[in-house]
């Protein structure tokens, strides 16, 4: 078997990551040596490979469900945003500059269209299938072009299309033949059929709109999947609590001790790798919020400032809001508070950057004993160390090179040398993304938290983040084998692009 197979959407969001996580997972399940890959990812959610190389969290996620390691080859191109109009462009796990979206989309893109194919030829070399992502909607006109994420890479790998679509927004039917009624012939040859993603209700209802889509376009519709809360794990847009809750507050299993424990993260501008707070989520009686005014920081146990690519524009944005100084009156009161990257280098001195914001120098919050140099080379490492007696791992993505210049250690290397971050009273900063996925490291810090805003909370002692992460994957991957024609969806993977579907065009009579 060399299969393979594009998943597309009707829209940004429509829940193409989660269905190409499912599919995988419902793959490798089945025994089929499988590897996810997207040429193009827009995120400012990123993870570090064991070789050093930043790839979108989506498809770092989606390896997991494939049980592999994530490589640079599965996202070769990752776009991460820097403002309104410009992006940094990470090749092969290494950034190469930044660009503008004219810039990108006039040239440079269609220049990567080869390092893509090699790319995903390589893992069609290696694995017995790949199921690729696409970006937005394949059927974006403007940009058709120069596309190497959607049916440019499908026409160039000969890839069938699975084009999927969010029913909970509403208008899937317009929206699934509006999308394949814009391609041309030649890229409506490959479009194989639809499906139906967050379906709530009987499906029997929906099922004369299946067939009207089909007497309309001539493609068959794969499954529909059901609506189901908490699936949207490692997702690349929007703000959500992604093992439990929504974009506000976190759901909350009830609590091991007498009280729960209030954590309240700050919703800076361009906030990068905001999964590092799903850890927290996932531990009985934690509630997780996003917040924007000072005011809600008022009953929070824990506030995290959080990762940004916008360093300066963040720390600026604090001000506006009078959350920076609500943060000094907490730190000053003993009340937590904990950075991470970015937002640690928020807590600190001075900041002096001609990388990133090109802003020189300028005062921190001054709430932590260090001062912050963006060098124009990223680091990007899988660190290990010891922090609170208990061994911890995390991943480092940053441009700021930080002189921690006191307070307590943080994380050592376990002999009594510090290797990242420090302490002062109850704020603590640390460049380490994904540390709270440390289940002891976890627990010991919020006990520390717990017992400093005098909450009688306990954290459980058998919360295992990596299981819980595995039953995400494995509910992922039972939605596509109890929901969809996987009959059809093997054969259409396996055999490769379809042939011989009718071409369609816009007001085609129903």
């Amino acid at each position: 078997m060399n299969g393979g197979l594009l998943v597309a959407g009707t829209t940004s969001d429509a829940g193409k990551s989660v269905v190409t996580a499912g599919i995988c997972r419902w793959l490798v399940r089945q025994g089929v040596k499988v590897a996810p890959f997207k040429a193009q990812n827009m995120s400012l959610n990123s993870f570090v490979t064991r070789e050093g190389a930043e790839i979108g969290r989506a498809q770092a996620m989606q390896a997991q469900a494939c049980r592999i390691e994530p490589t640079a080859l599965m996202n070769p191109v990752l776009l991460k945003p820097g403002g309104e109009q410009s992006s940094q462009v990470v090749l092969l796990g290494r950034p190469v500059g930044e660009l503008s979206a004219r810039g990108y989309h006039g040239g440079r893109q269609q220049r990567l269209l080869g390092t893509v194919l090699d790319c995903l030829a390589e893992l069609r070399g290696t694995y017995d299938a790949v199921i690729c992502e696409g970006a937005g909607s394949p059927a974006e006109i403007n940009l058709r072009r120069t596309d190497i994420v959607n049916m440019g890479i499908a026409r160039n790998a000969r890839l069938p299309v699975l084009v999927v679509g969010d029913i909970d927004r509403g208008g899937v039917f317009a929206s699934f033949f509006g999308t394949v009624a814009l391609l041309s012939p030649e890229d409506q040859e490959l479009v194989a059929g639809f499906l139906v993603n967050k379906f709530r209700g009987d499906v029997s209802l929906l099922e004369p709109g299946l067939d009207m889509l089909h007497g309309l376009t001539g493609r068959q519709t794969y499954g529909v999947l059901p609506f189901r809360h908490g699936l949207g794990i490692d997702e690349e847009d929007g703000l959500r609590v992604s093992l439990r809750g929504t974009v506000r507050e976190s759901a909350v299993v009830p609590p091991v001790g007498e009280d729960v424990l209030r954590v309240a993260v700050c919703a800076i501008p361009l906030m990068s790798n905001f999964t590092d707070v799903d850890a927290l989520a996932a531990e009985p009686g934690v509630v997780v919020r996003f917040v924007d005014r000072p005011e809600e920081l008022a009953d929070a146990d824990l506030v995290v400032v959080p990762g940004t690519r916008g360093t300066v524009r963040a720390l600026e944005w604090l001000h506006e809001r009078g959350l920076a100084d609500a943060l000094r009156r907490r730190a000053a009161e003993q009340r937590p508070v904990l950075g991470i990257c970015g937002g640690f280098q928020i807590l600190g001195e001075h900041i002096e950057d001609e990388v990133e914001s090109r802003r020189g120098q300028v005062d921190g919050l001054g709430v932590l004993p260090l001062r912050v140099r963006f060098a124009p080379e990223k680091t990007l490492a899988r660190p290990e160390g010891e922090a609170l007696g208990e061994r911890v791992e995390g991943y480092e993505i940053h441009h700021g090179v930080a002189d921690v210049t006191g307070g307590d250690r943080f994380i050592s290397d376990g002999r009594g040398h510090s290797l990242d971050g420090c302490r002062v009273g109850q704020t603590w900063g640390t460049h380490w993304h994904g540390s709270l996925e440390s289940d002891g490291f976890r627990r010991a810090f919020l006990r520390e938290v717990a017992a400093a805003a005098g909450r009688r909370f306990v954290p459980a002692p058998d919360t295992s983040f990596a299981a819980l992460r595995e039953e995400q994957l494995d509910r992922l991957g039972d939605l596509i084998e109890q929901h969809a024609d996987t009959d059809a969806l093997w054969r259409l993977i396996e055999s490769g692009a379809p042939q011989g579907l009718p071409f369609i065009s816009p007001g085609a009579p129903a």
